[in-house]
């Protein structure tokens, strides 16, 4: 799909690792330009009537995962949608292909340190715990995000826009965003 028929599309996927502020930036996106909003691990939830971790205790994350594919494949047809991707949701080929070729990629950024500050109390995170379901230590989870950070970076660094949030306020990154998207969307 070349870039013209990307723009007619209008979706706006919001990549970045958990906490880099996909689910609290994406509805005021959407907002501002008149889309919809959807967030990815919410539809999965909903479809499987279970908490993420719930599936993951049940399904491992491999069942996760090929819920979040199909959960991808129907929001991948939404026009004029802003799109919270789960944290790992682009960090495989078949669904970066999918994405990429359905809407507009924004890479929200952090440092891994900054990922941790803002994680490090949540207990809903099925990555951030060990396999009986335990909260990781301070050390084990810094070294798990850093993990995370380094097996995703490559999807992430591919976006079509790459905007840093850390130390900014929602609605200045906001802005920022709505600015680098003119030109790749009509709104």
């Amino acid at each position: 799909m070349n870039q013209e028929q990307r723009q007619t599309r209008n979706l706006i996927y919001l990549a970045g690792i958990m906490g880099s502020g996909k689910s609290t930036i994406g509805p005021i996106l959407a907002n501002t330009l008149g889309f919809d909003f959807v967030d990815i691990d919410r539809l999965v939830e909903k479809d499987a009537d279970k908490k993420l971790i719930e599936i993951f205790a049940s399904e491992g994350e491999q069942g996760f995962r090929a819920r979040e594919r199909a959960t991808l494949e129907q929001v991948s047809s939404m026009q004029q949608c802003v799109v919270s991707l789960g944290g790992g949701t682009i960090a495989n080929e078949e669904n970066f292909r999918l994405i990429r070729q359905s809407g507009i990629i924004v890479y929200l950024q952090l440092p891994p340190e900054e990922i941790y500050q803002r994680v490090h109390r949540r207990t809903d995170r099925p990555l951030l715990t060990d396999l009986t379901g335990a909260k990781l230590a301070e050390d084990a989870l810094q070294q798990r995000i850093l993990e995370l950070f380094e097996r995703r970076d490559e999807f992430y660094s591919r976006a079509d826009v790459i905007i840093r949030t850390d130390r900014k306020k929602v609605g200045t990154t906001v802005d920022e965003i709505v600015r680098r998207l003119r030109g790749l969307i009509d709104t």
